[in-house]
C-alpha cells in the first residue's frame, strides 16, 4: 500500500539535493582547467606568428591546447623561467636512424629526424632500429638509389645499412647506365614508394654521377611532379665553384614544375656559393620552387669509397690533400698510404674531409630561405666515432652563428630550423602543417633552452659530447629530455609516412 512521504522528510531531501548540486556547480566553476603538462613562465617564441612573450603553454593529448599570459595548471609542471620555449628542431638531412643517433639528436633539441637526401625503399622499412618505438619522429623520402639497386643489382636492401651491414658501393647500380626498360621499372617503384607515403624522392646523384643518364634523371623529376612531391638531390659535383650540376637540376625543376631541394649547398658550391644562390633566386623569380640547406659544421662527411674519392680527382675537386682528411672511426688524420689502405680494407667506413671555409657558410646563411641540417653519419657505438654534426649541429648554429656572431636574430634562427623545414615538407605530407610552430592546435614537439648558454661541445675527434644549455625536449607532449638528460624508456615518436589516398 502506497504511503506518502512525510512533508518534513521531503523538505529535508529537497534542501540536501539543492545543496549538493549547488556545491558541484560551484566546485566546477572554481576549479582551474588542468592540462596533462604545463610549461610555465618561459619565453614563448613562434616563428610563424612572431609571438615572443612570457607565457604558459598547456598541453593535452600531445597537442598545444592553450597559450596563456595567466598561470595554467598541469598534472606535470615544467618551470621554463629564464628560458626559451621553441618548436622542436626539424632535421631534414640525416643518416642516423639508430639508437645512438636518436639519443644524441634529442639532446641537441631535434624532435624530427629525416633522411630525405638518400631516402629508402620501401619507405615503410626505414628506421628498423625504431621498430620497438622511437623518441623522436622519423621518416624518409623514396630512395632512388635503393630502387636502382633493386633493378640493376637485384638488391633487396632498403637503406644503405641494415641488420646485414652496409650496402656495397661497388655494384652496377653505382657505375652503369640503365636501359630504357630498367628506367621504366624504376619509375614503377618510385610511384609505389610515393603511394606508400615516402616524403618525396631522394637522389644521390653525385654518388653515381656517370651512371645516371639525362633520361633517367628527367624521369625522376617528372614522376615527382606527377604526384606533386618534392625531389631532394645531391647534385653532380664539378671543379670548385662549377655550377654545371646545379644548372642541370634547375633546368629539370623548371621543365617539369618539380619542387626541388638542393642538399648541403655550401659543400657543393664551395667558393661559388653566391653565384649558385643567385641562380636559384633567378629560377624562383621565373616560377620555380627551389630551396636548399646547409650544415653548421664545416667538414664534409661521407664514405671513403664514395664515387668522388674512387673515380675522380678529389684533391682537385675539394682543393685539399690527404692530410686534410680524417678517418671517422678513430678521428686520426690520414696520409696517402693510410687513406688508400683504409679505402681498400674498410670500404664501408667514413671520412671527414675538411674543405669548407666559414666565409662560404656565412654567405649561405645570409640567404633568407637557407635551412640548417645535420647531414649526420650513422652512429652505432660510442667506441666508434662519427662526426660532431650528430650531437651539436643546432646548438652550434644557435650559439655561434645566431648569438655570438649575430648573423641573424634568434627568431630568424629558429625559423630556419623549425618553420621553414615544416613549410617545405608540407609539400610532402600534411603531418608537417602542425609542426615547427608554438601555436594552439600544433603538435607539442618543443625544445626549452637557455639562449645565453646554448652551445655545442661536440667536436671532430670527440663527437659524442651533448650540447650545453638545452634543458628539456618534448615530443608529442612527452618529455624525452629532462634537465639536460635523456629520459630512457619513453617513445612518443612517430614514423612520418602518409600513404596516398586511393
Amino acid at each position: 500500500m502506497y504511503r506518502p512521504m512525510p512533508k518534513t522528510t521531503r523538505l529535508l531531501l529537497i534542501v540536501l539535493f539543492s545543496t549538493v548540486w549547488g556545491l558541484g556547480v560551484h566546485a566546477k566553476a572554481d576549479s582551474p582547467e588542468t592540462f596533462d603538462t604545463v610549461i610555465s613562465g618561459g619565453r614563448v617564441m613562434d616563428p610563424e606568428t612572431q609571438r615572443d612573450e612570457i607565457a604558459d603553454v598547456g598541453i593535452r593529448h600531445g597537442k598545444i591546447t592553450r597559450i596563456s599570459n595567466t598561470p595554467l595548471t598541469g598534472k606535470l609542471q615544467i618551470d621554463a623561467s629564464g628560458m626559451v620555449v621553441a618548436p622542436g628542431f626539424i632535421d631534414i638531412h640525416s643518416h642516423t636512424p639508430t639508437r645512438l643517433g636518436e639519443h644524441l639528436n634529442v639532446l641537441d633539441g631535434i624532435t624530427t629526424q629525416l633522411d630525405l637526401e638518400a631516402g629508402s625503399y620501401p619507405p615503410t622499412e626505414y628506421g628498423y632500429q625504431f621498430a620497438g618505438g622511437a623518441q623522436l619522429n622519423y621518416g624518409s623520402s623514396v630512395g632512388h638509389f635503393a630502387i636502382r639497386g633493386r633493378v640493376m643489382d637485384d638488391s633487396d636492401q632498403s637503406y644503405f645499412f641494415s641488420k646485414r651491414g652496409f650496402m656495397s658501393l661497388s655494384g652496377r647500380m653505382w657505375r652503369d647506365q640503365a636501359t630504357a626498360a630498367q628506367i621504366t621499372e624504376m619509375k614503377q617503384h618510385l610511384e609505389q614508394g610515393l603511394a606508400m607515403g615516402g616524403l618525396g624522392i631522394g637522389v644521390l646523384l653525385d654518388y653515381m654521377t656517370d651512371a645516371v643518364s639525362e633520361a633517367e634523371l628527367s624521369m625522376i623529376f617528372k614522376t615527382a611532379a606527377d604526384y606533386d612531391k618534392p625531389v631532394f638531390i645531391h647534385v653532380r659535383r664539378g671543379m670548385p665553384g662549377d655550377s654545371t650540376g646545379l644548372d642541370e637540376v634547375i633546368a629539370l625543376a623548371e621543365a617539369h614544375g618539380t619542387a626541388t631541394l638542393i642538399c648541403h649547398i655550401t659543400h657543393s658550391a664551395m667558393g661559388g656559393i653566391g653565384q649558385w644562390l643567385a641562380k636559384i633566386d633567378a629560377a624562383n623569380q621565373r616560377g620555380a620552387r627551389i630551396t636548399t640547406e646547409t650544415l653548421s659544421y664545416l667538414a664534409g662527411g661521407t664514405s671513403i669509397a664514395a664515387d668522388v674519392f674512387v673515380n675522380r680527382d678529389w684533391r682537385a675537386i675539394f682543393d685539399i690533400d690527404y692530410e686534410d682528411v680524417q678517418w671517422v672511426p678513430t678521428g686520426e688524420w690520414l696520409d696517402e698510404e693510410r687513406f688508400l689502405r683504409y679505402q681498400r680494407d674498410f670500404p664501408a667506413s667514413s671520412i671527414n674531409h675538411h674543405y669548407v671555409k666559414e666565409e662560404w657558410l656565412l654567405e649561405a646563411l645570409a640567404w633568407p630561405g637557407m635551412m640548417v641540417s645535420t647531414d649526420a653519419l650513422p652512429a652505432f657505438d660510442l667506441e666508434v666515432k662519427t662526426n660532431p654534426n650528430i650531437a651539436g649541429t643546432y646548438a652550434h648554429f644557435l650559439g655561434r652563428y645566431v648569438r655570438d656572431l649575430g648573423v641573424m636574430t634568434l627568431m630568424e634562427g629558429l625559423r630556419r630550423i623549425t618553420l621553414l623545414p615544416a613549410q617545405w615538407l608540407a609539400l610532402a605530407s600534411k603531418d608537417f602543417e602542425s609542426k615547427g610552430r608554438v601555436q594552439e592546435g600544433a603538435d607539442a614537439d618543443l625544445v626549452i633552452f637557455s639562449a645565453a648558454r646554448i652551445a655545442a661541445k661536440a667536436q671532430y675527434g670527440d663527437p659524442y659530447q651533448p650540447s650545453d644549455g638545452i634543458a628539456h625536449v618534448l615530443v608529442g607532449g612527452r618529455l624525452v629530455v629532462q634537465n639536460g638528460h635523456q629520459v630512457e624508456g619513453r617513445y612518443p615518436g612517430k614514423h612520418l609516412i602518409r600513404p596516398l589516398s586511393p
